[in-house]
């Protein structure tokens, strides 16, 4: 099954060209389509020196967000299943295999990589995830599962594996990091079964880049409620 690899990227100069080697040397046939989302710290320049025949660059001007970035990038997919890859070195392109093997055996199409349940199925913290983050997710999964009855432990997951022929039918309307709620809530609307696998997960913290404040998990609430009851 072929994958194709959404990078979305906005200032990562110090992370983007470690990141995308680490995809590429992933043992899957895939592609990897980079979104620069108007960069503005030499990101762009990174990104020229990284030729490779897997690899496509994409670039929006001015900078609109991650979900406007993801948007850009998914009509140019061309692999069976799409998976959303961060550019800040949180999460493990390594384990691409365990979560297309859902779609594989034919008992999903999507698939999301949890952070709250180890291999075993206990509960856990996330690592480096501070307090006001952890109880946000924690929100944020409760509302899917009493709004939605979606069943899952991670709806802010950046790994979240789709069938590409899925994707490309949601009407996505989503600028910065609101495309997990509205993704969430559109394909469960749709009565598609969502599927967790465990991931491992390395929190950055803002003094390193990260850029998803409180103002995106109140927005992410007010978007659950919205595709819940009035749209």
């Amino acid at each position: 099954m072929k994958l194709s690899v959404v990078i979305p990227v906005y200032n990562e100069r110090e992370q983007v060209a470690a990141i995308i080697r680490r995809v590429l040397a992933v043992p899957l046939e895939k592609e990897v389509i980079v979104v620069d989302d108007g960069s503005s710290d030499g990101t762009d320049q990174v990104l020229a020196s990284l030729a490779h025949p897997d690899l496509q660059v994409l670039r929006q001007e001015p900078n609109q967000g991650k979900g406007a970035a993801i948007r850009r990038a998914i009509p140019h997919c061309t692999g069976e299943a799409i998976i959303i890859q961060d550019a800040d070195g949180e999460y493990s392109p390594e384990e691409y295999g365990q979560l297309l093997l859902p779609l594989e055996l034919g008992q999903a199409q999507v698939v999301y990589g949890t952070r709250f349940v180890s291999v075993t199925g206990q509960r856990r913290w996330p690592q480096g995830m501070r307090l006001p983050n952890y109880l946000m997710n924690r929100l944020l999964a409760f509302l899917v599962n009493v709004l939605y009855r979606g069943g899952i432990s991670d709806e802010a997951t950046c790994y979240k594996l789709f069938s590409r022929p899925l994707l490309q039918s949601l009407p996505l309307t989503c600028q910065r990091f609101e495309f997990c709620p509205e993704v969430t809530a559109k394909l469960l609307r749709r009565g598609i079964k969502i599927v967790e696998v465990p991931i491992s997960y390395r929190a950055r913290t803002v003094k390193e880049g990260k850029k998803i404040n409180w103002k995106d998990g109140v927005q992410a609430v007010v978007i659950l409620l919205r595709y819940r009851f009035c749209n």
